[in-house]
């Protein structure tokens, strides 16, 4: 790599912990961003898990960074991604930081390096209730700490934009915001797919965090009126929520019907998505939404839910319904189970749709940027 090409820094501290979520974003975008003359510094706290930092590709453009100095203190990770990276960007000669969960360092601007921010979504001041009351004040802070150092704000989706532009108040303007879409890793199409767990002989499936934001128990209620066939299969975290589902699977004669996987390994994602008949994402808020681009992609209809991003995501030919409809959750499923008239035709639609989504044109975008703010 030409030793003259821009030195982008990159908070890499999802990219190595997070599994899904953020960490693919950063992954996904970091591996596409190596085809671009860049050179690439990845900085996290630590080394993080293995199988995940296997996931950005030997390119010789890009190295991971962890902290020079040793802290004997608690926290002493968070303190040195907060503000203690500044001075190893100034020694390593970056040109341009870029966050990609919605945080920047303090002190960045002052350094006088460049630095773009990534924000996902707003949901702590969108749906407080979601929350730990302390932590919404944390975030909160920390939001309007992000703007008034970032030079530049990526946000992910208009709905993302909209809520930045409310929320942010005279801290941000709408010339310093750019809209570029999240892009989704090459492995979800059916041609990657080399094996299926075959979980259920017939299912619908929702990946993600379990919990109350979620809103899976509105798949769960639909259940009672489809096909005695048909299982619901869920792939994430436990949570407290979990026990609410299972709770009222069990008392409902459903418990043989509700399959929920955790630690799912991410080679095993794209069979599950492509085993499947449908794709359910009953989320009551989210800032994009990927799951239902995968899902797409492997071949799925997919069912979501209105009153937030979801619709950008899955395009005109998915089906949405209200986050407290389980009868439209019921039919919107039926519609989507194999046989169903016009299931084919919208699920070609829906990938024509989704090539905007494109991981070349994304990393493409965010490149321009780069150009412009240095």
């Amino acid at each position: 790599m030409n030793s003259s090409a821009p030195l982008i820094g990159i908070d890499a501290k999802r990219i190595v912990r997070n599994g899904t979520g953020l960490g693919s974003y950063g992954r996904t975008l970091v591996n596409d961003l190596a085809q671009y003359p860049l050179r690439l510094n990845l900085y996290a706290p630590d080394k993080g898990r293995d199988d995940l930092r296997s996931q950005v590709k030997g390119h010789e453009n890009i190295s991971f960074l962890f902290p020079h100095s040793t802290f004997h203190f608690p926290l002493s990770k968070a303190y040195w991604r907060s503000r203690g990276i500044v001075a190893d960007l100034k020694r390593d000669g970056v040109q341009l930081y870029h966050g990609l969960s919605g945080e920047l360092p303090i002190g960045i601007r002052r350094s006088g390096i460049k630095s773009v921010v990534t924000i996902h979504d707003l949901i702590f001041l969108r749906h407080p209730e979601f929350y730990n009351p302390i932590d919404v004040q944390i975030y909160k802070w920390k939001f309007r700490q992000t703007l008034k150092e970032a030079d530049h704000i990526i946000a992910i989706s208009e709905c993302t934009k909209r809520d930045i532009l409310e929320y942010g108040g005279n801290l941000v303007s709408e010339d310093n915001i750019t809209l570029i879409y999240q892009s989704c890793a090459q492995r979800f199409t059916p041609s990657a797919i080399t094996h299926s767990p075959s979980p259920a002989t017939r299912y619908v499936l929702s990946v993600g965090s379990i919990e109350p934001r979620k809103n899976t128990m509105l798949a769960l209620k639909a259940l009672h009126h489809l096909p005695d066939d048909i299982s619901l299969v869920l792939v994430g975290r436990h949570t407290a929520y979990t026990n609410k589902l299972t709770q009222y699977a069990r008392a409902n004669g459903l418990e043989h019907r509700l399959r929920i996987l955790h630690g799912v390994p991410d080679a095993d994602l794209p069979a599950l998505y492509a085993g499947a008949e449908a794709f359910i994402y009953p989320s009551v808020y989210e800032g994009f939404g990927i799951p239902i681009i995968e899902a797409i992609r492997c071949g799925l209809p997919v069912v979501a839910c209105t009153g937030s991003c979801l619709e950008e995501a899955g395009g005109p030919d998915s089906i949405y319904v209200a986050p407290d409809d389980a009868e439209g959750m019921t039919e919107a499923i039926r519609r989507s189970l194999k046989g169903a008239d016009g299931r084919q035709e919208r699920i070609q639609r829906s990938q024509d749709y989704i090539k905007r989504f494109d991981g070349k044109d994304v990393a493409g975008q965010v490149f321009q940027l780069y150009k412009q703010l240095l």
